[in-house]
């Protein structure tokens, strides 16, 4: 099986008293050894739910749709149907109370040349205060960005004291700084493709995840 992010796939190999609704059909859940149930669900803060291909030997199937569901079969090609939300709680809440909280992710913008944030960054700032207080071991990456006006190293410099500027305000907020990790990128990711010499406000961030 492959599968391509944003998606949890979750598999049961065996479950009783379900069924996968299939146009007016219905597909028995794994009830014998060798069937496998595979169901395609989105991460909690994605937009779209991803793709997963389940395959053997008999044949293979593509999920596309949140819960889209395969039933794997020995010496048999996978059946696609549809789980109910009802039924992917019953056969997997176990697993998925059981799943660490997704990641977050914030971008923090800066003025031109400067490690000051803009006023709507800096409105955000609780928003990851409380992300971070979420997580009982939370880790934090924080990566400082530039756009293309100076030199590389200079770049690089003022994208580390950009992160760093985020990291201490993360830690004047009380959070641990052996927690947080800082580094940057300079000009060499840029979110948006310009020129040399060329000023871009939305190359000047910080990009911040939380998990």
């Amino acid at each position: 099986m492959t599968s391509a992010r944003p998606l949890v796939v979750l598999l049961a190999t065996l479950a009783a008293t379900l069924t996968i609704a299939c146009g007016p059909k219905h597909i028995s859940a794994p009830t014998r050894p060798g069937e496998s149930l595979i169901v395609l669900l989105p991460d909690s803060d994605a937009s779209s739910t991803g793709r997963a291909s389940v395959r053997n030997r008999s044949g293979s199937a593509e999920l596309a749709a949140e819960r889209d569901a395969a039933l794997a079969r020995a010496n048999r090609g996978p059946r696609v149907g549809t789980l109910s939300e009802p039924d992917v709680t019953r056969l997997f809440g176990e697993a998925l109370s059981a799943l660490p909280p997704a990641p977050r992710h914030f971008t923090l913008y800066f003025l031109f040349e400067s490690d000051e944030l803009t006023d709507e960054s800096r409105a955000l700032l609780p928003e990851i205060q409380n992300t971070v207080k979420e997580r009982s071991l939370p880790d934090i990456v924080v990566v400082g960005h530039t756009d293309t006006m100076g030199t590389p190293q200079a770049n690089y410099e003022l994208g580390l004291k950009r992160a760093t500027t985020v990291r201490d305000l993360l830690v004047a907020a009380g959070f641990d700084g052996s927690t947080i990790d800082v580094t940057s990128h300079g000009e060499g990711d840029l979110m948006i493709r310009t020129p040399d010499e060329t000023p871009e406000p939305r190359n000047r961030r910080v990009e911040i995840t939380v998990r």
